[in-house]
């Protein structure tokens, strides 16, 4: 029979804890949530799947964004490979964004977080 001190058990717990805990880096989730996670991201990337694609159509379907707050993560958006910005050489100049093919593998996501949505949301919210 084998004593084990209490430092021995210490160390065997915490060698079980770090068998089970996951680094935040190595989170898929963390990397998913780094990506389009936050109060605009979600909603900005639902409005380009339902075909709002210009900066103003997006600032008034998006209740209580500023316009640099749009600007700052339509930019990170863009950054990230998930949207693409195109301006056209018009007079005054058109801005539009598209949904990349990479991210075209993120709407089943945001899909299934609006069903989610509509199936939990209280009544009186949906009116």
């Amino acid at each position: 029979m084998q004593n084990h001190t209490n430092v021995d058990n210490q160390i065997f717990i915490l060698m079980e804890i770090e068998k089970k805990s996951v680094k935040i880096y190595d989170c898929p989730v963390t990397y998913c949530m780094s990506k389009i996670g936050g109060k605009w991201k979600p909603i900005i990337l639902f409005l380009i799947s339902k075909g709002v694609n210009r900066f103003g159509e997006m600032q008034r379907g998006i209740d209580g964004i500023s316009k640099q707050m749009l600007t700052k993560q339509l930019r990170e958006l863009e950054k990230d490979n998930i949207l693409h910005r195109e301006i056209f050489a018009e007079i005054p100049p058109r801005v539009e964004y598209t949904i990349t093919e990479h991210g075209h593998t993120l709407f089943p996501i945001i899909q299934q977080m609006r069903d989610w949505g509509q199936e939990h949301m209280p009544q009186e919210i949906e009116a």
